[in-house]
């Protein structure tokens, strides 16, 4: 049996991807901070998922520990996916609201993600995952912190990947960039359009780990808006971000 672990799969795309990757075979190893969440989603197939709670944002958290732990749990590990992240409009720049995206969006990030290509790299195979955001691309006036933190990722992803081609080893990194999704997370923000449900953005999700993607956009019609943002001079932009 495959073994998954999600990072962030008490609600929204982490939870549905639970469900897809159970439903495909693969025993789940699901993580979060709400516990009874979790619970519940391991009560609909409770040899299906192992479950574990922790914050990984939490500066008492070691997230290396946990993971080895989860790891000995399932008995192994095929697919790591780093769904947990945050953003807020943040039009003031409160510190606390800045530090705390960046927290969980680039220092747990790089924590999970390096221990998830270590742990590949030793075991010789493995695919790694991580949410993004159609944000990565450019920069925001209403959110800077969360932005930037989600080109640190993108970024940081196409690195792990190109290591990994330097390595010769069959190392999958998957750089998931979804638009607006209709998640906990986006619940009551203004302006979104192309709103995808969560069951459809998931299912693209899951076809795009599937099909091994370097980069995937959520939902396809995204890509578009990559590829104008890109190429929208700073003077446009900058009445738009």
């Amino acid at each position: 049996m495959k073994k998954a672990i999600i990072i962030g799969a008490t609600s929204g795309i982490g939870n549905e991807l639970a469900k897809l990757l159970a439903a495909d075979g693969y025993q789940v190893g699901v993580t979060g901070r709400r516990q009874e969440l979790l619970l519940a989603l391991q009560a609909t197939a409770p040899d299906k998922y192992v479950v574990q709670s922790w914050d990984a944002a939490s500066e008492e958290t070691d997230n290396e520990k946990e993971l080895d732990t989860l790891v000995g749990k399932l008995g192994g590990l095929d697919l790591l996916v780093m769904n947990s992240g945050i953003g807020r409009v943040n039009k003031h720049l409160k510190y606390h609201h800045e530090k705390e995206t960046n927290d969980l969006n680039v220092v747990a990030f790089t924590e999970i993600m390096a221990w998830g290509f270590r742990y590949f790299r030793d075991k010789g195979k493995g695919h790694l995952v991580g949410v993004s955001s159609i944000a990565s691309i450019r920069g925001s006036s209403h959110a800077p912190a969360y932005s930037a933190s989600k080109a640190y990722q993108a970024s940081y992803m196409e690195g792990l990947r190109i290591k990994a081609y330097k390595m010769k080893l069959p190392i999958t990194v998957t750089d998931i960039r979804p638009g607006f999704v209709d998640t906990p997370m986006t619940e009551g923000q203004k302006g979104m359009f192309w709103v995808a449900s969560n069951e459809k953005a998931t299912k693209q999700i899951y076809a795009g780990i599937k099909s091994k993607r370097s980069v995937k956009y959520i939902t396809n019609r995204w890509r578009l808006i990559a590829v104008i943002s890109r190429i929208l001079p700073r003077g446009l932009y900058k009445y738009l971000g």
